[in-house]
C-alpha cells in the first residue's frame, strides 16, 4: 500500500468511527486545505487532521508536519493551532484510533507511551487519555 493508500484507509477508518458515534463530519472540497475533516461535535466544530501512527519503542508515534515538494525541494511544516484544532489518529499497528488536541503535540513527531516506561517521569505523555473513548468532545 502506498502512502495515499494508507492516508485514506486511515481517514475512511476515522470517519466511518466519528458518523458512528453520531457525529456529523464534513470533508473540504480539493486538497489545499491543513485540515482534512471538519467534525460537529454538536457544541462547536472541530478541524481536524487525520495521521496514520505507528508503534515504535512502546509509543504510538505519529509525524505532526504537512510535506510539500515545490520545484523539487521538499519542505515540512509543522501544523498549529490557526491551522487546526486536533489530530485523530489510526495506529496501523493495532487499528486503534486517538484524538489529540493541537496543544498535545509535539513538533515534527509525536509520542503516546503506550507500554510502562522503564522510568516513569512527569513528562512521559500516555496514550490511554487520548483513546477515542477518552478524549472526543461531546455530540
Amino acid at each position: 500500500m502506498n502512502t495515499k493508500q494508507t492516508g485514506d484507509t486511515s481517514e475512511a477508518a476515522v470517519i466511518a468511527e466519528l458518523i458512528g458515534r453520531g457525529y456529523t463530519v464534513s470533508i473540504p472540497f480539493g486538497d489545499n486545505d491543513p485540515y482534512d475533516l471538519v467534525v460537529d461535535s454538536a457544541e462547536s466544530l472541530h478541524r481536524v487532521q487525520v495521521k496514520t501512527g505507528w508503534i515504535e519503542d512502546g509509543c504510538l508515534r505519529f509525524k505532526t508536519g504537512s510535506k510539500t515538494t515545490e520545484d523539487g525541494s521538499t519542505r515540512v511544516t509543522d501544523y498549529s493551532p490557526e491551522d487546526v484544532d486536533a489530530f485523530a489518529i489510526r495506529c496501523r499497528d493495532t487499528e486503534t484510533l486517538y484524538w489529540v488536541p493541537i496543544a498535545i503535540a509535539g513538533k515534527k513527531n509525536t509520542y503516546l507511551r503506550i507500554d510502562p516506561a522503564q522510568i516513569e517521569h512527569p513528562n512521559i505523555t500516555r496514550a490511554e487519555g487520548f483513546l477515542f473513548d477518552a478524549a472526543l468532545p461531546d455530540v
